[in-house]
């Protein structure tokens, strides 16, 4: 029974030091890993860590940061390159799916589109203000949306305050009485010049005296009996807001009614702010309406807002379009399509606008010459004045573009990898400034030059591979200062020092 217990423990205790031996391994195997990273590391070369590599140090050991150990930093570099640079295999290439295109100079078409309401022109609104206090006696528009023509009669008003018509009246009653009285002559004559200094013509003071009865200059409304005022439309259009009703007393400068001539509508649109180096004042603009879906209207812009909505971060453009057809009703949503090309100094091409003068206040006003406005009398001015490129494309300097696959960005920067001429494989982490994106192209400001080809796929495999290596990339900018040095650890300490302490 001894002996048995005997040779059970003996078996026990080889059985602890073969599993003992078989997790520890040989005693001298990490010295000659050692010995053996040591030997494979030539002279001169760097080692890093695989997962730190801002870590550099001429001699193996462990990473101070994480104690992995440190790898041969030129085991991933493919050679001698610069900071920025890394060289690929042919099979490396392969693996990685890198795909190159030549950066070139083109005119790249740009579409803006936007979303916005139709509304009244304000420049062909026309109000009609009270000129003396009354009572709305009777109404002849009795409702909005009634379409007037310029003279037709809106409201009938009872008014003692018409001292000045029944002064004239009365000076020509007086002098018809004494025709050869002097003092009569003299206020009539008095009271004629104070109608012209009101802005009456002649004529009108004839008809005045000749129908026996005033006319408001202001209002274009005529006295009857003395004190019951016409007030009459001063404009064609359609009545849009009616402020009085019948028996309703007034008070001078009360607002009355307003017309609305809708020969001329607004569109206003909101444009994001990367989609403002395609806009300009005066381009022509399309758009569409869902009450007539298929059929394209056309108008130009006239305006691009100064500031930025702060609650959308939209700006507010706005378009004026012919509707002489009224087919466009104040209210209605449409879909604007801004059809854009942008040259080499930011100009947008509009080559209908090809020797054109434009009236800086109403771009619909367009001439061949220099002029005045028909409508504000302003001079007319170039489309080049406005930022337009009148010309056709021929006559413009295309902008340097590259695909939007091939920029990497990072939200302050803008980089991209240049293949190298005359080196096979060789890539280069260049930074770039960028102008607008136009569909899947991005114009370049600085940073290439045409001809030269950048990477458009495998561009994030070589960023990655270049981050390992502490070089130039999309996540590190170049400085020039030398990598970061190995932190010496004391002797005797096999583990990095704890952070915490």
């Amino acid at each position: 029974m001894n002996r048995l217990k005997s040779i059970t423990a003996v078996i026990v205790v080889m059985a602890a030091v073969v599993f003992g031996y078989w997790i520890r391994g040989p005693a001298q195997s990490g010295g000659q890993s050692q010995s053996k990273q040591s030997q494979a590391v030539p002279a001169g070369t760097d080692l890093t860590c695989s997962m730190h590599p801002q870590i550099r140090q001429p001699k193996p050991g462990k990473c101070p940061l994480c104690g992995m150990d440190l790898i041969s930093a030129g085991n991933y570099s493919g050679g001698s390159c610069g900071s920025g640079e890394l060289k690929l295999s042919e099979a490396a290439e392969k693996l990685a799916g890198i795909e190159t295109t030549p950066v070139e100079r083109k005119f790249v078409p740009m579409e803006v589109r936007m979303l916005g309401r139709i509304t009244y022109n304000e420049e062909t609104l026309s109000y009609v203000n009270a000129k003396f206090q009354g009572r709305i006696d009777r109404l002849f528009v009795k409702s909005t949306g009634v379409a007037v023509k310029k003279g037709d009669s809106l409201a009938e008003v009872y008014s003692p305050d018409l001292r000045v018509q029944q002064e004239l009246i009365q000076a020509a009653s007086l002098k018809e009485a004494k025709p050869n009285d002097a003092g009569a002559a003299a206020y009539l004559v008095s009271m004629k010049e104070k109608y012209r200094l009101s802005g009456f013509s002649d004529e009108e003071i004839n008809e005045i005296l000749k129908r026996g009865k005033g006319i408001d200059r202001m209002t274009g409304a005529s006295l009857v009996a003395g004190v019951l005022l016409t007030i009459t439309a001063p404009a064609s259009g359609v009545v849009i807001e009616k402020d009085v009703n019948e028996s309703k007393y007034i008070e001078r400068g009360d607002k009355l009614f307003t017309i609305a001539n809708l020969d001329w509508v607004w569109i206003n649109l909101e444009a994001y702010e990367t989609d403002l180096a395609w806009l300009k004042y005066g381009q022509y603009a399309e758009f569409t309406t869902d009450a007539y879906p298929g059929r394209k209207f056309e108008g130009r812009i006239s305006l691009i807002q100064p500031s930025v909505d702060q609650a959308t971060r939209t700006v507010k453009v706005r378009i004026t379009a012919n509707n002489h057809e009224g087919k466009l009703k104040p209210g209605m949503l449409v879909h604007a399509i801004i059809h854009a090309k942008i040259s080499e100094d930011g100009k947008v091409i509009d080559s209908s606008l090809a020797g054109k003068w434009i009236s800086p206040m109403h771009p619909e006003v367009i001439r061949d010459g220099p002029g005045k406005c028909d409508i504000c009398g302003k001079p007319m001015v170039t489309a080049e004045s406005l930022g337009l490129a009148g010309g056709k494309e021929k006559d413009a300097i295309p902008p340097l573009v590259i695909p939007a696959s091939a920029a990497l960005l990072t939200g302050k920067r803008a980089v991209v990898y240049v293949s190298l001429p005359g080196r096979k494989g060789a890539y280069e982490c260049r930074e770039v400034v960028l102008g607008p994106r136009a569909g899947d192209c991005f114009i370049v400001e600085s940073g290439l030059k045409e001809g030269e080809s950048v990477v458009t796929s495998g561009s994030f495999k070589i960023d990655s591979s270049l981050q390992i290596l502490a070089k130039t990339s999309m996540m590190k900018a170049s400085s020039g200062t030398a990598p970061e040095p190995m932190p010496e650890i004391p002797a005797g300490r096999d583990k990095p020092p704890d952070p915490a302490r």
